[in-house]
């Protein structure tokens, strides 16, 4: 790449023991796509877009790639290496937009500070089975723009973690395809096109395509097993939300997208044995997360289809839409959240439940996002945590009560107690989360986290 299409921005950290790895690593959002994360040598990269309207979302085509790292010998400063600027300089306000996303990812603002020493000081106060906590680090990964985080909690929901990661990564494929299609064919169109299969003979299967088809055959047979596991999370999934009920029609679809992300780990590990880093590395045709102006516009059946969103893809159409017409006004919500108190988040939940889809889990996550931390979103990971880890059988009737209850102590910072506990139970059956190679990441899931009682992380004192 000529050194005219890249060109070097500098972040100031807030102090120099500041861990890029702790910032990044930290939630389930940063393997969703395009975040990636390179444990080799520890840099994050993604798309970013460069300018931003005042309502908080992008035009189009105005996304570049990135590569934050931090160098060894300027402890006190991020650096941020941005890709494909061509031959004209950044202006000041797109560095300033662009840091400003790197900024909100890493949550790098005074309010965020105060919030990790705060959650530091209250957890050096417990005994030395908190140590976990007090390494946490006490900020959680998010998203460069709060339209992302919302479509990714709603993907959080009422599915198991495998499928959430395809949907992201099939948003990010397909804004890749928005931006680059031609204009005189429509995306649905060409996609149409290019999975036409005529009606000829079938000639002789080569060696490859045989062994593919064992492997397909393999990968049908997994799918059985998964339905049980999916069956019982919509069960359990969403706690005390009735607006994000699913109707168990979409089992069949729910299973299709299962078998699409099975064979695209499969994929992925290929990549990866060829390459040896990442799926950009084989796959350039992943864009950056989709705009409300990019999907708005979109018809709902073909964006479903597309990205495997199911009931899903109305509600994401109809959340970018009120964003372009002006109902929901991005920027208005993170200014209240700026306050920081249990009123404006009254406030923030009131105006969240209102959007179609965002029952209880769906807003309790967001508002983590937003940086609220004393209410804990709870679904079926959160039943079974309390019970491997806790020895607590909770129900969906009374999880909330339980969390409220075994957490209290942490106040205003209940979820990022129960968050370090979680994520330290995570990596004691994974392994640490930040060298996990990236066809690993589907691999997190409840099935895999029923784990012998000797991995079981110290139980926590009771309340």
């Amino acid at each position: 790449m000529a050194m005219e299409d890249e060109c070097l921005l500098k972040l100031l950290l807030p102090n120099s023991s500041w861990k890029l790895e702790k910032a990044v690593c930290s939630h389930g959002l940063f393997m969703m796509s395009p975040n990636h994360w390179d444990p080799l040598s520890r840099s994050f990269s993604r798309p970013l877009h460069l300018s931003l309207d005042d309502n908080g979302h992008a035009p189009p085509s105005s996304s570049v790639m990135v590569r934050i790292f931090h160098p060894q010998e300027t402890p006190n400063a991020l650096h941020v290496k941005v890709y494909n600027t061509g031959s004209v300089s950044l202006s000041s306000k797109e560095q300033e937009t662009l840091l400003g996303q790197v900024a909100r990812m890493l949550r790098l603002s005074d309010s965020d500070e105060r919030n990790a020493r705060e959650f530091e000081r209250i957890v050096s106060q417990e005994s030395e089975e908190s140590d976990y906590m007090k390494n946490f680090g006490g900020r959680v990964f998010r998203s460069p723009t709060l339209f992302e985080d919302m479509v990714k909690c709603i993907l959080l929901c009422n599915c198991q973690w495998p499928r959430t990661l395809s949907m992201a990564r099939a948003l990010c494929e397909l804004q890749w395809e928005l931006q680059h299609c031609s204009s005189s064919i429509s995306v649905a169109e060409k996609i149409e096109m290019e999975n036409f299969i005529p009606n000829t003979p079938v000639g002789k299967e080569s060696k490859r395509k045989v062994k593919m088809s064992k492997v397909a055959t393999r990968l049908t047979s997994k799918i059985a097993r998964i339905e049980v596991g999916l069956e019982e999370d919509l069960k359990l999934d969403n706690v005390g939300g009735t607006k994000e009920h699913v109707n168990l029609c979409s089992f069949q679809n729910n299973i299709e997208d299962d078998l699409h992300t099975l064979n695209e780990l499969s994929v992925a590990r290929l990549c990866l044995a060829s390459e040896g880093r990442e799926p950009y590395a084989c796959d350039r045709r992943i864009g950056n997360f989709p705009s409300p102006r990019e999907l708005a516009n979109l018809d709902e059946s073909f964006l479903a289809k597309r990205c495997g969103l199911g009931y899903r893809a109305v509600r994401i159409l109809k959340l970018a839409q009120a964003i372009v017409e002006g109902r929901i006004q991005l920027n208005q919500l993170e200014e209240v959240c700026n306050e920081a108190s249990f009123t404006s988040y009254d406030k923030l939940a009131e105006q969240l439940s209102k959007i179609d889809g965002f029952g209880p889990f769906t807003c309790a996550n967001v508002l983590v996002c937003m940086g609220f931390y004393h209410v804990i979103p709870s679904d079926s990971e959160t039943i079974r945590h309390l019970k491997q880890v806790h020895a607590k059988k909770s129900t969906v009737k009374t999880v909330q009560m339980d969390v409220e209850a075994i957490y209290r102590k942490y106040a205003p910072y209940q979820f990022l107690a129960y968050w370090s506990e979680l994520w330290h139970f995570y990596e004691q059956r994974f392994g640490k989360l930040s060298e996990l190679p990236y066809a690993d990441y589907k691999l997190i899931t409840a099935s895999n986290m029923r784990i012998k009682r000797s991995c079981k992380v110290k139980k926590s004192k009771k309340c």
